[in-house]
Parts: structure tokens; sequence; C-alpha cells
């Protein structure tokens, strides 16, 4: 039974200009970002942790650095941990998204889209499981593993494992910088917390989560 830690990247300035990164390359921690993946690394650097793995994008590279550096292990890049491809939506603010017809889509039938030039919600929920099965296989039953990836992609795991629809998942509410935890048996799962921020527990309630 490998217990997982699904973490969200830290703040960048994408974030904060509520613009869509994707997996548009050059997209790095800002200072507050740093400051996440720092405080992050500080609360696990005593937990007994076998791996890191992480969405090879810059942000969250960084964001597992710090983590890998406290427990003396290495980043080990997992390209099934990257993000939902949103394909010629990346890049956009999410004030130009809005004004889309699809975007109602997103808010309200996300198990109907698929973005233009990009993947579908169920293609990237089907990817983000295979991999945390692949990777919970890998390890022992008592295995504690880190895996360092984005909020679209946690979340529509957790709404997997929750066996909560795909049109509901985005009711889940993922900050940047925090921890959701998976129990990963055989044939099952349990979903032990969901978007702990350990120095700001009142974060989620003033996040904007869109797509």
């Amino acid at each position: 039974m490998p217990t997982l830690f699904l973490i969200r990247h830290a703040e960048n300035e994408y974030l904060s200009q509520g613009r869509l990164a994707g997996r548009l390359p050059g997209v790095h921690l800002n200072e507050e970002g740093r400051e996440q993946a720092h405080a992050l690394a500080d609360s696990l650097s005593n937990a007994p942790v076998e791996a890191v793995y992480v969405s090879p994008l810059e942000r969250t590279m960084e964001t597992a650095q710090p983590i890998a550096r406290a427990l003396g292990l290495e980043v080990i890049p997992e390209p099934g941990l990257l993000e939902v491809d949103f394909g010629e939506w990346q890049g956009k603010t999410l004030e130009q998204l809005r004004r889309r017809k699809l975007w109602q889509t997103v808010q309200n039938s996300p198990s109907q889209m698929c973005f233009p030039g990009g993947e579908s919600f169920a293609d990237a929920q089907r990817r983000i499981v295979e991999v945390i099965e692949r990777l919970s296989g890998k390890h022992r039953p008592e295995a504690l593993i880190v895996c360092v990836s984005h909020g679209d992609p946690i979340k529509l795991a957790l709404a997997h494992y929750l066996e909560m629809p795909i049109d509901l998942f985005q009711r889940l509410m993922i900050a940047p910088a925090s921890i959701s935890t998976l129990h990963i048996g055989e044939g099952w799962a349990r979903v032990v917390n969901i978007n702990h921020y350990k120095n700001d527990i009142l974060r989620a309630e003033h996040q904007v989560v869109e797509c």
C-alpha cells in the first residue's frame, strides 16, 4: 500500500497574472513560489520518502529540487505527470478564454472538453491515473513517494479515486504548493487528505480555480 504525496507546483508569474501556462517552456517560480518550495522541503525533510517524481517543466522541477535535496534524493522526471495539454489555449489569459464558447464546456461539462490542438480532460485523467498506478507498482507496499505535478492532473486523479464524475472535478481545490495524499492498494485506494497547505490554511478560500 504505497503512499503518494501529490504536490502541486508552487507560485509563478503566470498564476499571478491569471494566465494559462499549460506546457509552455520558461515558466519559472517567482519569489513567493521559491519560498513555498523551501517550506515544502522543510516540512518533508524527515519523511521516509523513497523517490521524488516530477513533471519535466521548469516550475515543477524548481518545486521538486529543494524537496529532493532535503531528502538526499534525485529528482526523477516523469512525463506522465505533465500538465493537461491545453493546445491553442496555453499562454492565453483567463479573461480572454472566458469569452470563448468552449469556456462553458470547460466549467460545466469538462468530460466533453477537448482543447483545440491539445488533449481532453478524459485523456488527461487516464494518463495521470496510469502513471500513479505504474509508479505505485514500482515501490514496496509501505513506501512513501512524492509526485510533483499540476493542479488539473491532481484534481483529475483525486476525482478518479473518489469515483467522482469528471463533470464535477472542478469542485476540488488544489492550491499551489499543496499536498494531497493517496494510499494505493491492489485494486483499491484511499484519499487521505486533499489540498493540505501547511503555512496558510486559509489560502484555498481565496484561490480562483479555473481550467
